[in-house]
């Protein structure tokens, strides 16, 4: 009598598992993919912002005396490089070309203006004022108008951003923008332009005032 034995099924091993696991969800994506093509699905495997953001809160209050009488815009191309000293930049380097927007304003501090800084006769017809020459504020960046045109990164660098967030990876090219900008405000005339705005705004309001002869000098 012969009797038939049936072998145990073979157990895939727990490497092949995982491999299959890895393989599936792979298809799994490249199906999502190809997917998101047709009409409706690439809403569905699509993403949503949410804003969880706390109230903002006042820190402080701080009364203005500054005219703000002229404002300048201005736009810099960044090209900033940054290199290993024995490795090539495909390696390890990063460079990255950036377009920033800014502007930077123009002012007078009629705060510090003394009594000592007005004469007025005994009219009321004619007044002198002696008011401190104008200064430039800080550059403020635009971000709704500054972008990065390009970005190259070494190989150690793109490892290094799988594994670890970098929120500084703009700040660089971001505050070298800053500091062109305000460079190129100083040799700009806002200034100049400043001092004749405020000149011409006093000259309206004391002549409304009934003032006939303005008398308006910096230093």
């Amino acid at each position: 009598m012969s009797t038939d034995l049936k072998r145990p099924p073979r157990r895939m091993p727990g490497w092949a598992k995982v491999v299959a696991a890895f393989a599936l969800v792979l298809a799994l994506l490249f199906a999502g993919i190809r997917l998101a093509v047709l009409p409706g699905v690439k809403d569905l495997l699509g993403t949503r912002s949410h804003d969880r953001s706390g109230p903002a809160l006042l820190k402080s209050i701080n009364d203005m005396s500054r005219y703000d009488a002229a404002s300048g815009d201005f736009q810099v191309v960044v090209d900033l490089e940054k290199d290993a000293k024995y490795l090539p930049s495909a390696i390890r380097g990063t460079r990255t070309l950036y377009v920033g927007a800014g502007t930077v304003e123009a002012y007078v501090d009629l705060g510090k203006v003394g009594d000592k800084d007005v004469t007025v006769n005994k009219d009321r017809t004619s007044a002198t004022l002696r008011l401190p020459h104008a200064r430039l504020g800080e550059p403020a960046l635009d971000a709704d108008h500054s972008y990065a045109v390009s970005k190259q990164r070494g190989l150690l660098d793109r490892l290094g951003d799988l594994f670890s967030d970098n929120p500084d990876s703009e700040h660089a090219v971001q505050k070298l923008a800053v500091s062109h900008i305000g460079e190129a405000a100083k040799g700009s005339g806002l200034t100049e332009r400043a001092e004749t705005n405020t000149t011409d705004m006093l000259e309206g309001l004391l002549h409304s005032l009934g003032f006939e002869d303005v008398h308006v000098s910096y230093g």
